[in-house]
């Protein structure tokens, strides 16, 4: 029986590309249109990284507004309107990213990436960031019937992939992430430099890495999979 391939399975936001610029300036459109004052690009950390609604949500409660759901539908539309027409205006690959891609990919690694960003957008986006077709499978919100912290997306992501879920590992930068792995039973790499309001070494990953130069030596240990990888 051949032995399917290990698999690095990838957060988008706020860990392979540096999006908060697009998504900060999207929220101040619809804070100006509102009559609100915008929020500074600083504000990222707290206010990204659980999709358009949540940051929605927390851009007005920053002004002290809060939103119904009949309000807040109408503005997830507007803001993913004007967002897919703005994607990619700011937003980067993180250093190191494309040369940790190929390392992994070189190796035999099968590449994922698994987002609540929903999957149209997340495909759009790593078109713009020519990376898409780095990828064995796009998975993001609307792609399964649940989204991450539930487990079965990051197993059924590493199953789109054709990748080995007794080797796969995650690579993200938040508590959802983090408890997303953790309920797969995958180990998980957690960047520092992503979105998140609390650090990431205080959610107990299994290795927290400040650069992509570094996931090499930190998955192939996770994984036990260095006499496996092509050199």
């Amino acid at each position: 029986m051949t032995q399917r391939a290990p698999i690095l399975v990838f957060d988008l936001d706020g860990t392979l590309a540096d999006t908060a610029g697009d998504l900060i300036a999207t929220l101040n459109v619809l804070l100006d249109r509102e009559g609100l004052p915008i929020v500074a690009p600083s504000a990222a950390r707290g206010l990204v990284g659980a999709g358009a609604r949540a940051l929605i949500e927390r851009g007005f409660a920053l002004n002290g507004v809060a939103l119904t759901p009949e309000r807040t539908d109408p503005l997830v539309r507007d803001f993913l309107a004007h967002y897919e027409a703005h994607i990619a205006d700011e937003s980067a690959l993180f250093p190191g990213v494309r040369a940790a891609l190929d390392r992994f990919a070189e190796a035999g690694f099968r590449l994922a990436v698994c987002t609540n960003k929903p999957e149209r957008l997340a495909r759009l986006l790593l078109e713009k960031l020519e990376a898409v077709d780095r990828f064995a499978a796009i998975c993001g919100r609307g792609t399964f019937p649940m989204h991450k912290p539930d487990p079965r997306t990051l197993l059924l992501t590493i199953e789109a992939a054709g990748g080995d879920p007794g080797r796969a590992l995650m690579v993200g930068d938040s508590r959802t992430d983090i408890d997303t792995a953790k309920a797969a039973g995958a180990p998980v790499v957690a960047v520092d430099f992503g979105y998140t309001d609390t650090p990431v070494a205080d959610l107990s990953p299994d290795r927290v890495i400040s650069h992509y130069d570094e996931l090499w030596e930190a998955a192939t240990s996770l994984l036990g999979v260095s006499s496996f990888v092509r050199t």
